[in-house]
């Protein structure tokens, strides 16, 4: 792919109406096999040694960050409709003012968001991601994320999200229990220590940075801080003893010569995770706010938008929606036909059911069109700060300390 300027950008982007087509990027891992359930043909889901594809990356300007992965995968790639491609990325840097709206730019270096689709064939193991005092260590980020998980697909065999451990657990020296299992590395029985919530269609959680969680095998939209740090805590998965390694992922080397196994753990808010109230401040329910003839709309990734916030927006069949967004924003077509901006869109095909709308394209009135027979069903994610007015999940941020 050449390098491509401002101006080639500035040109690409009003020739586009500041609509832009992502590229599909499907990542893999070793932790599980693959759920199947994202429309990609069986015989491109092995990947051999790099494990079975298990996530698709939406318009992710992010870098995969892990042992022997090039630099750049995970950077999604524009195919414009002037035939140039470059990375979505590039214009993020080069056109701030263009991308995210100027000033927006001013004040974030960039989108601040990944968006994923997980289809993982059994439970993720569980693990933490570091709260941003540890992140700064590695020159990193902390990854609050949270879950979506869409109606009428199948779940999967373990459709339970674990989260934080119990309660008791802080007085009878949970720490040292939790220490002898990274120790030990050899099962699964940090789960014991854990509480498992069920997977419920057109629900979620909210997962911020410092907490304990291995999330269940329901096929699930997340959307994230931008950033691909992680420890893992749970040794064994599906029938096999997980690299060790991943538990010192993003730890300094000389943390991890001075504290070993409790330089990760570091990073556990205890308070949090042993909260006796931790489902209610963190489950996340549909808030509708629109509803018409026409359809609805609803907050489906709420609870920090400092951190990023999005939406849900079902049109009718025969039907549309006006829309203006406070700044730029990404989608994703997971149900149905239609145009979005004058660009069409369908759900369930990859490649053809994500687009990126610019800063000047999202702020002003653009319609979204059904032109099928079934609903039009949107996702929309926005980064940090974007929408001030999402509701919280029973969450006091200003008051918890990661």
């Amino acid at each position: 792919m050449s390098e491509i300027t401002r101006a080639d950008l500035e040109r690409v982007i009003e020739a586009s109406n500041g609509v832009l087509r992502p590229e599909v990027f499907w990542n893999s891992n070793f932790w599980t096999p693959s759920g199947r359930r994202m429309n990609l043909p069986d015989d491109q889901v092995d990947r051999g040694e790099a494990g079975e594809v298990v996530e698709r990356w939406l318009a992710s300007t992010t870098e995969v960050d892990g042992p022997g992965v090039p630099p750049g995968t995970g950077l999604s790639t524009v195919q414009a409709s002037t035939g140039d491609r470059f990375l979505l990325k590039d214009a993020e840097q080069l056109v701030p003012g263009l991308v995210m709206g100027a000033e927006y730019a001013a004040t974030h270096s960039h989108l601040g968001r990944l968006c994923k689709i997980l289809d993982y064939g059994y439970r993720i193991p569980m693990h933490i991601h570091p709260p941003q005092v540890h992140a700064d260590l590695v020159h990193q980020s902390s990854k609050d994320e949270a879950y979506y998980f869409p109606s009428g697909v199948d779940m999967g065999p373990q459709p339970e999200t674990f989260l934080g451990v119990h309660p008791w657990l802080v007085g009878q020296g949970a720490q040292d229990l939790i220490h002898e299992e990274l120790v030990a590395w050899d099962s699964d029985e940090i789960l014991a220590y854990s509480r498992g919530y069920k997977q419920m269609y057109e629900e979620g959680f909210y997962a911020p940075s410092g907490l304990l969680h291995a999330p269940g095998s329901a096929l699930t939209i997340e959307l994230q801080e931008s950033a691909d740090t992680i420890s893992l805590f749970q040794a064994w998965s599906v029938c096999r003893i997980l690299d060790k390694a991943m538990l010192y992922k993003n730890i300094t080397e000389e943390d991890k010569a001075r504290l070993a196994e409790r330089a990760p753990m570091r990073w556990v808010d205890w308070e949090l995770n042993a909260d006796p109230d931790l489902y209610a401040k963190l489950h996340i329910s549909p808030v509708v706010f629109s509803e018409g003839p026409w359809g609805s709309e609803a907050w489906i990734f709420h609870g920090n938008y400092k951190k990023f916030s999005g939406k849900r927006l079902i049109v009718k069949p025969g039907a549309k929606a006006t829309v203006v967004e406070k700044g730029a924003y990404n989608l994703l077509a997971w149900k149905g036909t239609g145009t979005i901006a004058g660009e069409t869109v369908t759900g369930q095909v990859p490649g053809q059911d994500e687009l990126f709308l610019c800063h000047p394209t999202a702020t002003q009135a653009h319609e979204v069109v059904n032109t099928g027979s079934e609903d039009l069903v949107i996702v929309k994610f926005f980064g940090p700060d974007v929408n001030p007015d999402a509701p919280a999940c029973g969450v006091d941020w200003d008051g918890l300390k990661f």
